[in-house]
């Protein structure tokens, strides 16, 4: 029975001793605020594209997002860079001219991109160039406030 004991123990100090090792080499992951501001980002851009095809007139008063809950932050390289694949959930109002919308518990995935110097993000998007070949789009993401 100490055998299993100290074989679990083992067990659990390599698998924290990864898991540091792996957080230390990507550095921080992106912060809930950040990640709010990327899927406004991606969600404005979205509506402003459905909103030009099916000529829905004036675009939203507003748009709030709420609640963001990751679920899921995957380190990864983007274009040599580090980026983070992040999951989760948000709360979405949308105030249009009469009446206000809310959803709640909208799954998300986006893909941040940090910059060289560390300082700021890139939200990136996969998209396929003329030829077909796959190809990462980015766009820097405003900082949140505070």
């Amino acid at each position: 029975m100490e055998t299993v004991k100290w074989i679990g123990r083992l067990v659990g100090v390599v698998i924290l001793a990864v898991l540091l090792t792996a957080c230390g080499a990507t550095g921080p992951a992106p912060m809930r605020q950040l990640v709010e501001q990327a899927i406004a980002l991606e969600l404005g851009q979205t509506q402003q594209e459905l909103g030009k095809q099916l000529r829905l007139g004036a675009p939203p008063k507003s748009v709030d997002i709420d609640r963001v809950s990751i679920t899921e932050q995957t380190p990864l390289l983007i274009d040599e860079l580090q980026a983070f694949r992040v999951r989760g959930t948000y709360d979405v109002t949308v105030q249009r001219q009469q009446r206000r919308v809310t959803q709640s518990q909208n799954p998300f995935e986006v893909y941040l991109q940090r910059q060289k110097e560390n300082k700021t993000w890139r939200l990136a998007r996969l998209q396929t160039d003329e030829a077909g070949k796959p190809v990462w789009i980015t766009q820097r993401v405003p900082q949140p406030d505070g």
